[in-house]
């Protein structure tokens, strides 16, 4: 498994965090949740996303699309406000075409919350932030 650094909102200190690991990441130093913010693709989605003890947020996206990069942001910020409680993986639709197939993602950006390996919640295209906020809450 490939693993992330992140820097520690409270205290600063650098932290690695791996992208699937029992539990939720906190600072070594401060103990503070962190954000839980990774990758993945066809190979390594289900240990990753539906293994997960945290409810993953799933986010279907391109580097070519341009509502898709409008919405990233709010979900890094949204992983950010809600650190150990939810953790946000990323799947590029054009290096994950299995995954896009599986979950049948017809256009992108699509969001899904997946807890204890069972879709729970699916969003698609680019709602404002209030109204992304708001479903994911209804979906934790």
């Amino acid at each position: 498994m490939v693993s992330g650094l992140i820097q520690c909102p409270r205290c600063g200190k650098t932290n690695r965090i791996p992208t699937a690991a029992s539990g939720h990441p906190r600072c070594g130093h401060c103990r503070t949740d962190l954000p839980w913010i990774v990758e993945a693709s066809d190979p390594d989605f289900g240990v990753i996303a539906e293994q997960s003890s945290t409810p993953a947020l799933i986010d279907f996206w391109a580097a070519w699309c341009g509502p898709c990069r409008m919405v990233s942001p709010v979900l890094d910020k949204l992983a950010c406000e809600r650190a150990g409680r939810v953790k946000l993986v990323k799947v590029d639709v054009d290096k994950s075409p299995l995954l896009s197939r599986r979950f049948d993602v017809q256009a992108i950006p699509t969001m899904l919350v997946i807890r204890d390996g069972k879709v729970v919640a699916r969003q698609t295209g680019a709602p404002t932030a209030a109204a992304l906020r708001s479903w994911l809450d209804g979906a934790l």
